[in-house]
């Protein structure tokens, strides 16, 4: 095959995928009248493009309206850090399964050597804003989301996040929280490398025989999310992601957007809690906030609407880069042999962990299948009966 073909079937493979819409949109789209009215055209033709549009002009209108008024400006000189950071991190959040938290903290924590609870509290804080925005994005083109895990996780990321919050954070000194985001973070790249390592897998678009047992999973899973995110401001997103994908064998095509509208409702719970309920949000957090609002508005959108097209392989890639670059940054701040010790052991312990959840995985599609199996036979047996009566 010429290069020429070969560089074309590689963008067509990878680049357009194409988008996994709820069956209502899709039969929409198919079925577009020649003829199309407004309506058809807002919500149906052009919905990707207003999708972006709609949550970015919101945002800007109102901020700079804030930024002339209070002259936001000034802090970009000693501030302009994070606004550039998150134009990479903000598209990523809203692509990947990652929150943009799992870009901001490790760059503030590791190469702006900024305390955890500034860059935990700004995550938040930057996540209400970009991952509400894809948020938007993704409930206006109708793409396919898992809302039993989206409603069952925040049930248990609330509780989560104020446990860890309270009581989990404040019991971990600095470089044990980069430690800890470091090892877990690594540990997710593992597990989305266990789910890209099993070819021509069958996946589901949604969770398939959901039962009480199942909700329960998504419940407890959400309150460790919710743990996680109390203290890296990121974290429920890859908890319910690799859950959905190694347990319940959902495609990512549905997982990425279920991800991306949890991590955007509970950031907007934890700015709430840090800012009205606690009221201890650094001033530090809220000037590279407010300098970094209009970068995160437009990333999150652009992010969710690319992520919803390019093939899961091609978002995996993303995410183990960006992992790497996060492990060799927390090497390169030298932490002590205890700390690397104690992340080894949680990247092992994670490994392991996401291994058996995959295998109870495949033990649960194998059941499915087979009792998909029995009721075919059992169609056809009918079948038979119902034409030997007719004759």
């Amino acid at each position: 095959m010429p290069a020429g073909q070969n560089i074309k079937s590689w963008c067509k493979k990878y680049l357009l995928e194409g988008q996994s819409l709820d069956d209502e949109q899709t039969e929409k789209v198919e079925q577009l009248p020649e003829n199309p009215t407004i309506h058809d055209l807002v919500f149906i033709k052009y919905r990707k493009w207003i999708a972006m549009l709609l949550p970015m002009t919101f945002i800007h209108v109102v901020w700079w309206s804030v930024a002339f008024r209070y002259d936001l400006f000034q802090y970009y000189p000693t501030y302009w850090h994070m606004p550039v950071v998150m134009i990479l991190g903000s598209i990523i959040g809203g692509m990947t399964s990652e929150g943009a938290g799992a870009v901001a903290f490790p760059v503030m924590t590791l190469a702006l050597h900024i305390d955890p609870t500034i860059a935990r509290d700004f995550a938040l804080m930057m996540q209400s804003i970009g991952m509400t925005s894809a948020l938007v994005c993704v409930l206006f083109m109708r793409v396919k989301f898992e809302t039993r895990a989206v409603i069952l996780g925040c049930f248990g990321a609330v509780p989560g996040f104020i446990i860890g919050v309270h009581w989990i954070d404040p019991i971990f000194t600095g470089p044990q929280k980069k430690m800890l985001f470091v090892s877990i973070w690594t540990a997710f790249a593992l597990s989305l490398g266990i789910l890209n390592a099993q070819k021509k897998r069958s996946t589901f678009r949604e969770i398939p025989e959901f039962c009480a047992w199942k909700g329960w999973v998504l419940f407890f899973t959400g309150i460790i999310g919710g743990i996680f995110d109390a203290f890296a401001g990121s974290g429920i997103d890859i908890c319910i992601f690799s859950v959905i994908t190694l347990l319940f064998r959902v495609t990512e095509k549905t997982a990425t957007p279920t991800t991306v509208v949890l991590k955007g409702t509970i950031a907007v719970f934890g700015f709430y809690y840090r800012a009205v309920m606690m009221g201890d949000i650094d001033i530090m957090a809220w000037r590279y906030f407010s300098v970094t609002v209009p970068i995160s508005a437009c990333g999150g959108p652009i992010g969710s609407f690319l992520g919803s097209h390019l093939h899961r392989q091609l978002i995996a890639s993303f995410v183990y880069i960006l992992e790497a670059i996060a492990l060799i940054g927390f090497l390169f701040t030298k932490p002590g042999w205890q700390l690397i010790t104690v992340g080894a052991v949680i990247i092992i312990g994670c490994f392991v962990f996401f291994s058996i959840v995959s295998k109870f995985g495949s033990i649960l599609l194998e059941r499915l299948d087979t009792q998909e199996a029995k009721e075919k036979e059992l169609r056809k047996l009918e079948e038979q009966k119902t034409e030997t009566g007719q004759q």
